[in-house]
């Protein structure tokens, strides 16, 4: 891998030339070193912005971080960003408009009405579909067949598109009838395997996964899923008619992949992923202190139970010394298995009908783990203390408690999704109320029947 300075004079001498193409640069690393430049001088990085030709910075600008992005859109103008848009395929031509659009919408409408109809009516439609659908991934541009078409009419109409630049990444063939609706797809290094006069309705037979296709309207976990179960490179999209209408490429599921990851640990963490993005100060500060909020709420829970047993504490100190150790093995626990359970639902591996046994898992799980880490502590609070009846109560309270936090962790997760809700979503916080106020109540309810 090249260093920051390395790349920084490869850049600059391509800046220096004609740019016909990255050279030996990728996209990822200008927008690597532009970064750094930022970092130490601003208008230095807007000057490397100004060099680089439009037809290379639509790519450049979609690697570059959230912050930088913004800078570059509102230095660039409609025109540039018109024809920076113009040499971007579909996909990656929308998301480039969004962040425009993000910005100022008299800009957006300047950008679009620089671009031919065709384009604005492509984006358009790309626009329609949410974020958490197929369509707003898919690229439009797909190479395709007819079943009556020969080979050899796909090789020589594959060599015009790629002459004229109307397609940039071909991965898939797509085999379709006169309406359009796919039959089916295979690899274009498969296509020299076949006599070039023969027709493709006579070869459809020896197809794999010809009904391997994803609905514009899917959830795009749904989509996820199926690049990973079946390690593809490329899908067809349909629509409602069963007509083929774009493509989604491995490296728009591998972003969405990454994007769904990345969402859920936000989510488990009551922040929103879109406000920390866009990096709005108030905002941030606003979506987070209301998660801090619930969760103060649920830690007044915890505190009320724990002064019901005021008495019992002031007369065995030893209890309030232990109240920690008992609250934290149930929150990392919980939080284990809460980890564990979403991820699952997240990948499609538990399914509504998989909910018990789930649920048994992790109970299982919980109860050996909280059996054995009883035996540790109750030891550990004889030498400590000296009374063999405190180390019984802590043990039957650490069974108790991880039991919860198995049950509850499960529980939880799963019952959120069965009423439509994401499963991320406050899981965390309803968890250490559960594991919190169980934890306390056995804890000090048992010292306060056996040791009082």
């Amino acid at each position: 891998m090249k260093d920051f300075l390395e790349l920084k004079l490869i850049l600059d001498e391509w800046l220096n030339t004609s740019q016909e193409e990255y050279s030996e640069l990728h996209p990822s690393e200008i927008a690597t070193v532009l970064k750094h430049i930022y970092q130490d001088d601003k208008e230095l990085f807007l000057d490397y912005i100004k060099r680089i030709e439009n037809r290379f910075i639509g790519e450049i600008l979609l690697e570059l971080p959230e912050k930088l992005k913004i800078e570059a859109i509102d230095y660039l103008s409609p025109k540039d960003l018109s024809e920076a848009t113009n040499s971007l395929e579909s996909d990656d031509a929308t998301d480039l408009v969004q962040d425009i659009e993000g910005r100022s919408e008299e800009k957006v409408e300047e950008v679009l009405s620089l671009l031919d109809k065709d384009d604005q009516e492509e984006i358009s439609r790309l626009l329609k579909y949410d974020d958490s659908q197929a369509g707003a991934w898919m690229q439009t541009e797909f190479f395709y067949a007819f079943a009556d078409d020969t080979v050899s009419d796909a090789v020589e109409r594959l060599k015009e598109l790629k002459s004229i630049g109307e397609l940039q990444e071909v991965y898939q063939l797509f085999i379709v009838n006169n309406n359009f609706e796919i039959l089916g797809s295979m690899r274009i290094d498969n296509l020299l395997t076949y006599n070039l006069y023969e027709k493709f309705s006579d070869i459809l037979y020896e197809i794999d996964h010809k009904d391997l296709k994803v609905c514009a309207n899917d959830d795009i976990k749904t989509v996820s899923r199926m690049f990973e179960e079946y390690n593809l490179q490329v899908i067809p999209v349909v629509d409602s008619n069963n007509q083929i209408i774009g493509r989604i490429t491995s490296d728009d599921a591998y972003d969405m992949i990454s994007e769904i990851a990345t969402e859920q640990v936000y989510n488990m963490a009551g922040v929103d992923d879109e406000v920390e993005e866009d990096n709005d100060l108030k905002e941030i500060i606003k979506t987070r202190a209301y998660w801090l909020f619930l969760n103060l709420l649920t830690a007044v829970l915890a505190s009320m139970v724990i002064g019901v047993f005021d008495t019992t504490l002031q007369a065995l100190i030893p209890l309030a010394i232990l109240m920690p150790i008992v609250a934290s093995m149930g929150g990392n626990a919980g939080t284990q298995t809460l980890t564990v359970v979403v991820r699952q639902l997240a990948l499609g591996e538990i399914d509504t009908g998989d909910g018990r046994s789930a649920i048994k898992r992790e109970v299982i799980i919980s109860i050996v783990n909280g059996f054995l880490f009883a035996t540790a502590i109750s030891i550990i609070t004889f030498f400590w203390f000296g009374d063999v009846m405190l180390g019984v109560v802590i043990a039957i309270a650490m069974v108790v408690n991880l039991f919860v936090a198995g049950f509850f962790g499960s529980v939880i997760p799963l019952s959120l999704r069965k009423f439509g809700i994401d499963p991320a979503i406050g899981s965390t916080v309803l968890l250490t109320t559960a594991t919190d106020i169980f934890g306390f109540f056995v804890f000090l309810g048992l010292a306060k029947v056996i040791l009082l």
